[in-house]
């Protein structure tokens, strides 16, 4: 699962990428400087991986990852292959949520695409290309359906009946996200065209680090333009972050945290929330040879959960044995936790529940 970084040139993109994945993605001060797109596989921090470690001890800890993908500055115009703007949309369509930076900070030093800084003007400019975008997708898709539904084909009138609905939207400047179908409609018509504007979004609001605890006049008018959109915004200072990151020693970033007011990185926040964008989960296994943290999409069943160690566990899935992470960390092993009864036998029909610390009984 990927998570695409998008954004008008020169808005911190690039830096934002290298922050996250410490791969030094080249960021410079003109249009265009990222042509192919960056990828890079991202840790998740989680404290309770750190509490499962220090209660096991094992030899090795694998945290779970996400994969960010620097995707290059669009322009108006995009979706006509202004810039380099086809390139970059087929590098959109090819992500599963979309982190949505813009630009909330003033420096004369920073050149602007458009002149000045308006981010709400900058995000309805992307919106506007993702959506013509759509629309093209859209217009062609009912070139093939109509004729169909034509003939008296039902499944055809009722996907005609959807792309209708989604070309009426996308023609008034309405994201696909924003419209409403119903669970049958959007899982046989919707999401297998990959619609760009379908894409779960995460606004970031880049600001000054005098910004980066309460964020400023520009993020208030973000917050307020997407109030609709049933979207996240997060308030990051990335050239703060990315000075944070150059620190190698921990007290003196821990340090420079408490110095501009922050708990944690705002980084940190951001790959936790493209996580849960990505409608991800985690669960857990420790022993003393490892503590690992495995990725599930929400929703997914026990035998799905073992699958993701290896197909064969899902093929000969018995059962789970399954202890809650609370229950974990409150009696601090495993043989106390049996011992007052915590731990549970789950079957086959078993919703993982995000933390939850399994074992998997199975037989190829």
């Amino acid at each position: 699962m990927k998570a695409g970084i998008v954004g008008l040139p020169n808005v911190g993109k690039s830096t934002l990428f290298n922050c996250l994945s410490n791969a030094k993605a080249q960021s410079a001060n003109f249009p265009f400087c990222t042509i192919e797109p960056n990828i890079g596989v991202v840790n998740v921090p989680d404290k309770r991986l750190e509490n499962l470690e220090a209660l096991v001890k094992p030899v090795r800890v694998q945290p779970a990852t996400v994969e960010i993908v620097d995707i290059a500055g669009l322009v108006k115009g995009a979706s006509k292959g202004e810039g380099l703007g086809n390139q970059f949309l087929a590098n959109i369509r090819e992500t599963d949520a979309i982190l949505h930076v813009l630009r909330c900070f003033d420096n004369d030093n920073i050149v602007h695409v458009d002149g000045n800084i308006n981010p709400i003007r900058d995000k309805e400019t992307i919106d506007m290309e993702l959506q013509l975008k759509d629309l093209e997708t859209v217009d062609k898709k009912l070139e093939k359906v109509k004729r169909a539904a034509k003939t008296g084909n039902k499944e055809a009138q009722k996907e005609e009946a959807v792309l209708l609905k989604i070309k009426a939207g996308l023609e008034a400047g309405i994201s696909v996200r924003a419209l409403e179908f119903t669970d049958d409609e959007d899982e046989a018509f919707v999401k297998p065209s990959q619609f760009i504007t379908d894409k779960p979004v995460m606004y970031v609001c880049n600001v000054d680090e005098d910004s980066a605890v309460s964020g400023n006049k520009y993020v208030d008018l973000v917050k307020e333009a997407v109030k609709d959109e049933n979207a996240e915004v997060l308030v990051l200072a990335v050239g703060t972050e990315a000075d944070i990151t150059e620190l190698d020693d921990y007290e003196e970033r821990k340090m420079f945290l408490q110095d501009i007011g922050l708990d944690e990185p705002g980084s940190a926040k951001l790959i936790r929330s493209a996580y849960k964008l990505l409608n991800q989960q985690t669960y857990f296994t420790a022993g003393v040879k490892e503590v690992r943290a495995w990725t599930v999409d929400v929703g997914a069943t026990a035998p799905q959960a073992a699958g993701v160690i290896h197909t064969d566990f899902e093929k000969g899935f018995i059962r789970a044995e399954v202890i809650a992470y609370d229950d974990f960390a409150s009696y601090g092993s495993e043989a106390k936790v049996k011992e007052a009864g915590k731990m549970r036998v789950e079957g086959k029909n078993y919703i993982v529940k995000d933390g939850d610390v399994m074992h998997f009984l199975f037989n190829v």
